[in-house]
């Protein structure tokens, strides 16, 4: 890996990938403001923007930004998260000089035109109403709120329909003005790119990108609950959940290797003991999700209603049992499993693109993929114990949809995962 970094006069940081057997090259502009940056009355203005921008600038319409780029054959798409806001594009080489324009100028100047806002408005209502209408995607937005009361991690990306209806142009304009600016802003890319072409197209693109100082969060109080809707749903939708910790925690590869052996495929614990030895369920699988400051650990489950204590028993007893029985060749199996997905991912323009800008983002620095296998092949049976006893040490989150009557109650879940 050739990589390879510089920070502008204004605070820009312009990174590269170099891939010179590969004929394309993905670029993305990273912001560093998402969910967790948002007041209450403005929840969901960081993806409301992230749709916003696609609809015109000064110089492009909506209509001329997609056809710009799908006219050479390129890729452009965004995605908004809790901490962050990440716009990028895929085109061949000789397209760089394009898709850096394309991007500077949408996340710079867009337009929003108050009947385009009103038209988005509509397309992310829906979008949140087929969330609320899909159990097994709402109730991951319902675990991130019990487990995070109150605060802005635990609310969810999209917002809610009320808040998106009222969300006033001028909110969007002053979210715009306050958070996208240089200082908080990672252009990278990956493929067949020189660094230096890079930079000087940046300097060119973001010469007019103010200079300010990073962004700041409410640090996240994690606080673990219980919440239960009956829904008339064919399936028991169950998420169960620990306290883990951020993605900096030195911890985080034991994490991520026990969540693999635990729930990461099919021949994880949970998957092994409640689908294919008891047929208990169709989809079962672990979670790992690190922010900068915390964490959650996090086991779903679909299931039918009147399994629901058979199937909430069995993984409590699941957890624990690795505390006791936990052999070499499952940590063998789940670090080769991890290292591989990550390897894997890293073939690709676009993941090794947005993973470098991540890098810089919370760690500010490149890690290798060497350095990172390394990390992986460290972790040994007694991290992981510690890692699941420092899990156990927390207050569980439950959170449950549909036919939650058979659900055993908290303080029986609460009792079976103390360490």
């Amino acid at each position: 890996m050739s990589v390879r970094v510089t920070t502008l006069d204004n605070g820009l940081r312009v990174a590269t990938d170099a891939m010179t057997t590969v004929e394309t090259v993905s670029v993305c502009a990273r912001v560093g403001v998402g969910t967790r940056f948002e007041t209450a009355n403005r929840n969901g203005i960081s993806h409301l923007i992230e749709h916003m921008v696609f609809k015109g600038t000064a110089r492009r319409n909506a209509y001329r930004i997609n056809e710009e780029i799908e006219n050479v054959g390129g890729v452009l798409n965004a995605f908004t998260d809790w901490e962050n806001t990440t716009y990028f594009a895929k085109v061949l080489k000789d397209d760089l000089g394009l898709a850096m324009d394309i991007i500077a100028d949408i996340v710079q100047n867009p337009l929003l035109d108050p009947e385009e806002l009103n038209r988005e408005r509509d397309v992310v209502v829906q979008e949140i109403s087929r969330v609320n209408d899909t159990p097994d995607d709402v109730i991951f937005d319902i675990f991130q709120t019990t487990a995070y009361p109150d605060q802005p991690l635990g609310r969810p990306i999209l917002g809610t329909e009320d808040l998106i209806k009222a969300m006033p142009r001028k909110a969007l304009a002053d979210y715009l003005n306050d958070h996208y600016h240089a200082p908080n802003m990672i252009v990278a890319a990956a493929g067949n790119v020189h660094h230096d072409d890079l930079v000087a197209l940046a300097g060119d693109v973001y010469a007019d990108l103010e200079g300010r100082r990073r962004e700041t969060f409410q640090p996240a109080v994690y606080r673990g609950g219980d919440f239960r809707e009956s829904r008339d749903l064919a399936q028991l939708h169950l998420v169960l959940g620990l306290r883990a910790f951020g993605c900096k925690d030195p911890d985080f590869y034991a994490l991520s290797i026990l969540s693999t052996l635990l729930g990461g495929g099919m021949s994880s614990r949970l998957y092994r003991e409640i689908r294919e030895k008891r047929g208990l369920a169709y989809s079962i699988f672990s979670n790992a999700n690190c922010y900068l400051d915390s964490g959650l650990f996090s086991i779903y489950v679909g299931a039918s209603g009147d399994k629901g204590a058979e199937v909430v028993s069995l993984i409590c007893e699941g957890v624990k049992r690795v505390l006791d029985d936990l052999d070499k060749d499952e940590i063998h199996r789940a670090r080769a499993q991890l290292k591989s997905s990550i390897l894997m991912a890293l073939e690709s323009t676009t993941g090794r693109c947005n993973q470098l800008a991540r890098q810089l983002a919370i760690f500010g620095r490149s890690i290798s993929p060497a350095e990172i296998v390394e990390e992986i092949e460290a972790v040994d049976k007694p991290r992981v114990l510690a890692t699941l006893s420092r899990l156990l040490e927390s207050e569980p989150t439950v959170t449950a949809l549909g036919a939650v009557e058979n659900v055993p109650d908290y303080d029986f879940i609460a009792e079976r995962l103390t360490a």
